[in-house]
């Protein structure tokens, strides 16, 4: 494994942490500032809105920057965020402070992962990614137990001071352990833009924003459900935080040679257990091993449609990937921004703590009906392109049969 894919990993790690600390911190901020948990669930939201703003917007304005300095002009804006977000004296700018945090997230990822699988041999491209998004999944093991755990013993805001420590830390692996890109000679904010506009790369992103609802319709409120629902006290929501990451883990270390071997078939496979778990989670959450059961699987579960999601739209706009892949992270995010919002309403409304999990359920759904959609159409696409191929001008056939196959993921 090259060493800059440690980098990669170890910089995922401190935007992992600050992304999902929020979710087991929710009751303590809301305690300290005098709100509530579905109000303080808004700094779930206002990360994810950062998120959608800044990775096309930044990506963008550094579409002729090189990568590697790119990465760390993006990690430096990620330290000042959490170090804002720590010093922040009340809840409206704690909220300012959470969207400056995230505004360099997607477009991190977007370049990241084009980085680390220009790192690799063709063939094992989904794995490089996937090792990136390890840390990640690493983050919700370690990270943000741990940060939880010092939120609730030293305040929160002792949480993000140890996340602008690991900014810093990430800025130097970056700075020591990254190779100098030089830019492709066509790359453009144009070109970039046509590929986004793709009907793949669309449609992959909208898989992402409906797909993956669900998993943070149920994870932004985890802590509470933890000590509601599942009848367990307050310290065992680091337990249960452990849980779901390394559920992510095991789904983040299966998804790369899967998604090597056979993309849709993996994202297809993922989203339906995605369902499945979601709905049957109000029916296990009142035993609480088989509560517990069911945490590690919906980690394992909704992770394992990240590496094909990603690889989805870099493939679908493969001459000019950055955009794309950092726009996929908007998708993420905008699933995290509805899904934390729709679990907010439901438990609002009186419908119980666990309702969030059946409306996730549906929302997974319907990302799997665009995902089989998107593959039905792009089978009719590349039938379409072999035809054309075996035609009279057969210089071609190498090119669109490639070009078909990177696209389907077969």
């Amino acid at each position: 494994m090259p060493l800059a894919l440690l980098a990669l990993a170890v910089s995922a790690f401190g935007i992992g942490t600050t992304e999902f600390v929020m979710m087991g911190l929710l009751p303590n901020v809301a305690d300290d500032l005098g709100t509530s948990v579905p109000t303080a669930g808004y700094l779930v939201s206002a990360y994810a809105i950062g998120v959608v703003i800044g990775a096309p917007l930044l990506t963008s304005l550094g579409s002729r920057v090189p990568r590697k300095r790119m990465l760390l002009l993006l990690m430096a804006l990620f330290t000042v965020g959490n170090l804002a977000s720590a010093l922040a004296p009340g809840f409206g700018t704690l909220i300012a402070g959470r969207v400056l945090a995230g505004l360099p997230h997607g477009a991190f990822f977007g370049v990241g992962a084009v980085v680390a699988a220009r790192l690799v041999a063709e063939g094992r491209q989904a794995r490089a990614v996937a090792t990136m998004f390890l840390g990640l999944t690493v983050a919700n093991i370690v990270g943000v137990p741990a940060a939880t755990a010092l939120g609730q013993h030293l305040g929160w805001r002792a949480t993000f001071l140890v996340v602008t420590v690991i900014g810093l830390v990430s800025m130097a692996a970056l700075a020591r352990l990254v190779p100098h890109m030089p830019l492709d000679a066509h790359q453009s904010i144009g070109r970039e833009l046509r590929a986004l506009a793709d009907r793949q790369v669309l449609l992959g992103l909208l898989t992402a924003v409906f797909g993956f609802a669900g998993v943070f319709a149920v994870y932004s409120y985890l802590a509470s459900m933890t000590t509601e629902a599942m009848g367990l006290g307050e310290s065992s929501v680091t337990l249960v935080l452990a849980l779901f990451g390394i559920g992510m883990t095991l789904g983040a270390l299966a998804a790369g040679p899967l998604t090597d071997r056979a993309l849709r078939p993996t994202l297809y496979g993922s989203l339906a257990a995605l369902a499945l778990t979601l709905a049957v989670f109000p029916l296990t959450v009142h035993t609480p091993w088989l509560a517990l059961a069911t945490v590690v699987v919906l980690g394992a579960v909704g992770f394992l449609t990240t590496t094909p999601l990603q690889m989805l739209v870099m493939r679908a706009a493969q001459d000019a990937p950055t955009l794309a892949s950092a726009s996929n992270h908007s998708a993420f995010n905008l699933a995290n921004a509805g899904g934390a919002w729709l679990g907010g309403v439901a438990i609002s409304a009186g419908w119980g703590w666990t309702s969030p999990a059946l409306a996730g359920a549906a929302l997974t759904v319907a990302g799997l009906v665009i995902a089989v959609v998107a593959g039905l159409l792009d089978r009719t696409r590349t039938g379409a392109s072999r035809v054309i191929a075996a035609g009279p001008r057969t210089g071609s056939e190498g090119v669109l049969s490639r070009s078909s196959s990177r696209a389907s993921g077969s």
